[in-house]
């Protein structure tokens, strides 16, 4: 079998397609894909399949290429194709491509619903309680079904493709066959002592051919057997009454009238009737809210499923199903199957009270997000867990970015108060004007535009729970001094109002600036100090703990690559160098920053952040201990340009290396040229 060679041009959609369509047949074999976008999705499709792929196709058209598909629709590339392919090769432009895939999806598609409805059919014909065996024209068996296996006690395998008169004793097909005459009716014993009644039937043609036949028969010896349960009429109906007033579901029976017939004490527990209430009484003698299902029942003679309703003297919500009594099709009454819903009811209630005080809890994070393992960090952290076993007010200080927030939520959710609320507040995002009636809340009519009934304060809110009072350097004086009689008093005044409210609120403080200073320049009071300062917790800045760098990196890269939907595994030596030697103003923040542009940077294909996709902030990091080349010493006598730039080159060159301790590629990226050119220039100048 000669496996014919193709080269598919284009691997936009149409392309993809081919080569899905084409690569899996046994007489093609695909050599390449080619298009000038190497993102194109044909191409991923292929570099995943191992299919070489290419920009340009000359190079594959001496490769005995037996068929060209032309995917791209461009009639210049047609027509190149056309001048340059062997005479053998065969080109199948895009239009006829299209109708090709057109044909091989119908094909595909007519496939698939022919498997499914014979899978349909299979599962029809073994889902039957009637045997079936069906035979074709020469008498030999086609159709074997399950129930045919059970009561024949044979299997399928060794039947099928048998003569019938042979496999199945007793088997009268083969006259059918022959006579072409339909049997119906038929009783008959079998040797396993099983009585069968059997219809067999030709099967005639548009011709009027007899092409085969059928017998569907069924075991009546079980009908006889079931004839002689139901003889005793008592003995069921007590079975019946025994198993209805065991069940722990409600249930009542009436009528055809819709007269009550017959309840159990499950009914009665739910609904608090008895049945001297509800026998021979109208079906909707225990409906408090809602329409009788038994009487819609007996109307439509239709069963009728999940309809709300309210029951008996105690208005229990239910949920009913109703269903109707018929014997040899004529209606009898109704049976209604009755479940209480008001215990789930209240427990889905109780759910959602959880669901909305959850949602209100804010605090994200634990500790188990704080990454950092160098001594000033490890301190930090432990000053904070015992913190969290206490009640007392924190103040966490730390330039801005170094995650004080983070601290704030880690110690409310190590606290017993954990379940309860936790209210951020930025205190310098809020103007001085409005932060007082945001801190205490207001009561109605406290200034224009007050709402209506007043409003609840953060502090209010917070009760029972954590507030962080984010930025609490840049409180205005009159605010310090409301806030120092709350931490002092425990109980707030709403703005317009006059009555104290007792709050029950665990205070964390955060801030940036410097308060020892604030206070001695008297915009920060020394009690509301005092009052803060409680349990200090310092977080160290980020060039305070390099240490810690990796690990952050490796940290904020997994956080960034589910962000971003990326794969980066990590950063390139030199980036790692880089930040270290920087001093990150920014601290986390900034580091995270940084990485996030750089992973953007990174093409799909890229696993490792290099030099080249830092951003602008990283490409000027200078070591903290970089000077200013000294001056060049000028000549008494005038040299020409070129060599006097030569000699400052190579100056400059040797004042660098001296500074990165000869690490050249911190040399090349501070120099911003490549490691292949410094060491070109390093060559040249003998260094």
């Amino acid at each position: 079998m000669k496996v014919r060679k193709v080269l598919i041009i284009g691997a936009g959609n149409g392309g993809s397609s081919l080569l899905k369509a084409l690569q899996g047949m046994e007489k093609l074999k695909i050599v390449a894909i080619v298009d000038q976008n190497l993102l194109a999705p044909g191409i991923q499709l292929a570099k995943e399949l191992g299919i070489e792929v290419s920009l340009e196709f000359y190079s594959f058209l001496n490769e005995n290429i037996d068929v060209i598909f032309d995917a791209t629709g461009d009639v210049r590339v047609f027509e190149e194709l056309q001048n340059h392919k062997p005479e053998h090769t065969v080109i199948i432009p895009g239009t006829i491509a299209n109708i090709i895939m057109s044909l091989i999806e119908e094909k595909e598609s007519l496939i698939q619903e022919l498997t499914r409805q014979q899978r349909e059919l299979d599962v029809i014909l073994n889902s039957t309680h009637d045997a079936m065996i069906a035979v074709n024209k020469d008498g030999r068996i086609t159709l074997f079904n399950r129930a045919a296996e059970l009561l024949l006690d044979k299997k399928s395998s060794s039947i099928l493709g048998t003569l019938a008169q042979v496999s199945i004793p007793n088997t009268r097909l083969h006259l059918v066959l022959q006579t072409g005459k339909p049997e119906l009716n038929q009783e008959q014993q079998l040797d396993n002592n099983k009585k069968i009644v059997t219809n067999r039937v030709p099967m005639i043609n548009a011709d009027g051919e007899i092409i085969g036949a059928v017998a569907v028969f069924r075991d009546i010896s079980e009908v006889s057997n079931l004839s002689e349960q139901v003889s005793d009429l008592k003995s069921i109906q007590s079975m019946l009454e025994a198993i209805i007033n065991s069940s722990e579901d409600a249930i009542s029976v009436v009528d055809h009238e819709g007269k009550g017939l017959m309840i159990n004490p499950a009914y009665t527990r739910l609904t608090g009737l008895t049945a001297e209430e509800v026998i021979n009484k109208p079906a909707d003698v225990d409906i408090s809210e809602g329409e009788s299902m038994h009487m819609q029942v007996l109307r439509t003679k239709k069963p009728v499923r999940g309809v709300h309703l309210k029951v008996g003297p105690k208005r229990r919500d239910v949920v009913v199903n109703v269903a109707p009594i018929l014997v040899d099709g004529q209606l009898k009454g109704s049976v209604g199957i009755i479940h209480d819903t008001s215990e789930i009811k209240k427990l889905t209630e109780e759910l959602e009270k959880a669901r909305r005080i959850i949602r209100t809890l804010e605090a994200k994070y634990t500790f188990d997000d704080i990454v950092g393992s160098s001594e000033e960090m490890r301190l930090a952290i432990e000053t904070a867990k015992k913190a969290a076993l206490t009640h007392a007010t924190v103040l966490v200080r730390g330039e801005s970015g170094t995650g004080k927030e983070l601290f704030a939520h880690a110690i409310h959710n190590a606290s017993d108060r954990k379940y309860n609320q936790f209210v951020r507040v930025n205190c310098a995002a809020i103007s001085d004007s409005l932060l007082e009636s945001e801190l205490f809340g207001y009561e109605e009519g406290a200034f224009t535009g007050a709402r209506k009934g007043g409003k609840k304060g953060f502090f209010e809110v917070a009760s029972g729970g954590t507030i962080f009072l984010d930025e609490i350097g840049e409180l205005e004086l009159n605010t310090q001094a409301k806030l120092l009689r709350v931490l002092q008093e425990k109980e707030i005044v709403r703005v317009g109002g006059t009555k104290p409210i007792p709050i029950d609120v665990r205070v964390i403080a955060a801030t940036n600036v410097n308060l020892e200073k604030a206070i001695r320049n008297g915009k920060f009071r020394e009690d509301l100090y005092y009052r803060l300062n409680v349990l200090p917790i310092m977080i160290p800045s980020l060039r305070d703990r390099k240490s810690d760098i990796p690990l952050l990196v490796s940290y904020l890269i997994k956080k960034l690559n589910i962000e971003y939907g990326r794969k980066v595994e990590g950063i390139a030596e030199e980036v790692q160098h880089i930040f270290l030697e920087y001093a990150w103003p920014g601290n986390v923040r900034e580091l995270e920053n940084v990485i996030g542009r750089a992973i953007m940077n990174m093409t799909f294909n890229e696993t490792f952040i290099q030099i080249e996709h830092l951003p602008s902030l990283g490409k000027s990091i200078v070591p903290s201990n970089y000077e200013k080349v000294t001056t060049v010493p000028l000549e008494d006598h005038i040299l020409p340009l070129s060599d006097m730039i030569s000699k400052m080159e190579k100056m400059y060159l040797k004042h660098v290396l001296k500074k990165v301790d000869g690490n050249k590629t911190k040399a090349a990226h501070f120099l911003g040229i490549s490691i292949r050119n410094l060491y070109y220039k390093l060559e040249k100048y003998g260094l």
